[in-house]
């Protein structure tokens, strides 16, 4: 009996592991819009890759010219995404959006807001 119990343990276990989806990966690339006190962001080019893993997500996100910056958090309700992330000089750079089939969507938005709709690499 106990042969029986340890198979079939054995074969749920492989099934479990099987049935995990393997992560997918957002990207968008764009130009940034004006916030107050700001004048030069639609020059500033952004390329964001989002990394979603369950429910775990893991982001990057680089302005040309820049270093990288990076953030993690786990999806909300619907898919919804809210974090933040420190950019140069102790700024935080706000990160929102949704991963939802057909529709993800990220918004940077600190010195200036970098949006727009993630597409599956």
């Amino acid at each position: 009996m106990s042969r029986i119990f340890a198979a079939t343990t054995v074969a749920l276990l492989f099934v479990a592991g099987a049935a995990q989806a393997d992560p997918v990966v957002y990207a968008w690339t764009g130009y940034g819009t004006n916030v107050p006190g700001s004048g030069k962001c639609p020059t500033y080019k952004m390329v964001v890759e989002v990394t979603v893993d369950g429910d775990q997500v893991r982001g990057r996100f680089q302005q040309e010219g820049r270093p990288e910056r990076v953030f993690q958090t786990t999806l909300g309700r619907n898919g919804a995404i809210k974090t933040a992330a420190m950019v140069g000089g102790g700024g935080m750079m706000d990160v929102i959006g949704q991963i939802k089939d057909g529709d993800s969507r990220i918004k940077l938005d600190g010195y200036c807001v970098f949006e727009g709709k993630l597409t599956k690499k």
